[in-house]
């Protein structure tokens, strides 16, 4: 397991993590710590604790939305994979009647070529 140092609100803190994943943790150190500097800076010194938390709802807040967002987009894929599948469905479709059609056509047309055939009858023959 590997450690980190990262600097939060003005605290060092030694954190660990899997090995290979201590620049991710970084980062995540460095985005929380400009959180709080930022909210530091709009509401001045109001506390470590209430920074720590407001800061905290900030990244749940934003968590939260990226789960609905995610929820709305999957079910958004589930839609257009139906979709997909009905239009495959109507596609395959479509394609047997026509199919169905051309050789039903196909046998019209023999069945007149047949008919012609034999009403000529003096050895003269089509198709």
């Amino acid at each position: 397991m590997a450690q980190v140092n990262a600097t939060i609100a003005g605290r060092q803190f030694r954190l660990a993590c899997e090995d290979g994943q201590e620049e991710h943790l970084q980062a995540l150190a460095k985005d929380l710590d400009e959180r709080i500097g930022g909210l530091r800076k709009k509401f001045g010194e109001i506390g470590d604790t209430r920074l720590t938390v407001m800061a905290a709802l900030m990244l749940a807040d934003e968590l939260s939305e990226a789960a609905r967002n995610i929820r709305r987009m999957d079910e958004e894929t589930n839609a257009l994979q139906d979709a997909r599948m009905v239009a495959t469905d109507r596609a395959q479709a479509a394609s047997s009647a026509v199919a169905d059609a051309f050789n039903s056509a196909a046998e019209r047309i023999e069945g007149i070529t047949k008919k012609l055939n034999a009403s000529l009858g003096n050895g003269v023959a089509i198709g």
